[in-house]
């Protein structure tokens, strides 16, 4: 169940994700609106890594498999920024997945720069 933390936490980077849509448009390369946004996050002083790298572990080894999220956003919000013209399943099951790997996130979010933005919140952890 979503707590109300997670959601205001969530509320202010799609407050964030609007603001950069709003000044660039579209049509710009995800990493563009990744170093904006995260730059507008820390403005509002909460702390965000970008490119976060992502262990993947199996049994007692740890991958080193190049997985990164976007961003993490107080060590609690998984933040995947995308450039397309739709979300697709496979983007939600990615997000799940990086939520399910980033051991102390409790929320994703994966914000849409597209033709036209898309906001959603599909996903609370743990």
């Amino acid at each position: 169940m979503p707590c109300a933390h997670h959601d205001e936490l969530s509320e202010k980077i799609i407050g964030c994700a609007i603001k950069v849509h709003r000044t660039l448009g579209p049509g710009l390369l995800e990493s563009v609106y990744r170093r904006c946004l995260a730059y507008e996050i820390r403005k509002l002083g909460l702390a965000c890594e970008m490119e976060k790298p992502l262990p993947v572990r199996y049994g007692d080894m740890f991958l080193g498999l190049g997985l990164r999220l976007d961003l993490l956003v107080e060590k609690q919000l998984v933040v995947e920024t995308k450039t397309v013209r739709a979300f697709r399943p496979v983007h939600q099951a990615q997000l799940l997945t990086y939520l399910r790997l980033a051991r102390h996130a409790r929320a994703a979010a994966e914000l849409q720069y597209g033709n036209a933005q898309r906001w959603r919140h599909p996903a609370h952890g743990k």
